[in-house]
């Protein structure tokens, strides 16, 4: 196998991430050649401007996906929630290797749940979804936009910017710093970003080589959950920064998979939550077609209409 070239972001999480997929090759050919390759996306650009005002999907993706197609790396590693559903011509999701607990976690100093924050308390997010979901759970706080990784997110937190913040539990796994959770929030009841916690290994659809080798270290229940989600999100015609929650899970020692799927207003006073289920086994098509079920079933109940208000507000 030729040395691989590792396309990434440069935060300490991405390089995590990306040094995953590395060791996870090593498993399969322990003498394969790797380095990575730090590339700086528009996210990472303008890091003042809230994500839901960038104008664009692929944010954090997009510029590592047109390195991957100039051949100026062989592999790109992502977090699959800031993916967008629709991929562009010429790459394909190679692997899709881990997915870390995908919940969101509250940290708060000092340590306070969600729900024994005082009245009034500023919660940091990036997230409208999360914006939604904290309000709709209690209308009293303040929510405030922050943007930066995951340590700046936490320096701000610490150096006063805010009673708590909200961030997704995988991060802080990944980076050792689970020490810092002060409540877990349960992923089915505050629903997720579709995707979050899973890993997305993309390639040049031409590369079948390269396709067969990462194969290998794909999971097959990971791919079908995750193919749910975003295929719900996809026919919600929302992208990755809409207040949209989605969660697929399989029942215990079942082949059935559970989708549960939200859909909130800004403010979080408006929700739309549905679920449905079916034998998916590891079968990524049969997750798709849950995936648009649950997303008819929001779309009647008016989930249209809060989008279009969402993605008004968000052109504020």
């Amino acid at each position: 196998m030729r040395p691989l070239v590792i396309g990434t972001r440069g935060s300490d999480l991405a390089h995590w991430q990306a040094q995953y997929v590395q060791r996870a090759l090593r498993t399969i050919v322990p003498d394969i050649e790797t380095t990575l390759q730090n590339i700086t996306t528009p996210g990472d650009k303008n890091r003042a401007t809230p994500l839901h005002r960038l104008g664009e999907t692929g944010s954090f993706t997009s510029t590592i996906e047109e390195a991957l197609l100039e051949k100026k790396v062989d592999i790109a590693v992502h977090s699959l929630k800031d993916l967008p559903t629709h991929q562009p011509d010429g790459l394909i999701l190679a692997a899709l290797p881990l997915r870390d607990d995908p919940a969101d976690v509250v940290v708060s100093l000092p340590r306070r749940t969600l729900d024994t924050l005082p009245r009034g308390a500023r919660v940091l997010t990036s997230s409208l979804r999360r914006r939604a979901l904290v309000l709709r759970r209690r209308s009293d706080l303040r929510v405030h936009h922050i943007r930066g990784n995951v340590t700046t997110r936490l320096a701000r937190l610490a150096s006063g910017g805010g009673e708590a913040i909200i961030l997704a539990c995988a991060g802080l796994l990944r980076l050792g710093e689970e020490n810092l959770i002060a409540e877990r929030l349960d992923p089915t009841a505050f629903l997720p970003a579709p995707g979050q916690g899973a890993l997305a290994v993309e390639i040049r659809a031409e590369d079948e080589d390269l396709a067969q080798l990462l194969a290998r270290i794909d999971d097959p229940l990971v791919r079908t959950a995750v193919t749910a989600e975003r295929s719900m999100l996809a026919a919600l015609k929302a992208g990755c920064h809409a207040p949209v929650g989605a969660y697929a899970r399989f029942q215990e020692g079942t082949r059935v998979l559970t989708l549960s799927g939200i859909v909130l207003s800004v403010d979080g006073e408006r929700a739309i939550h549905r679920w449905d289920s079916a034998d998916c086994g590891g079968d990524p098509a049969a997750a798709a077609a849950l995936g648009l079920r649950v997303a008819d079933q929001l779309l009647a109940g008016g989930a249209a209409e809060i989008l279009w208000a969402a993605a008004a507000w968000a052109k504020r």
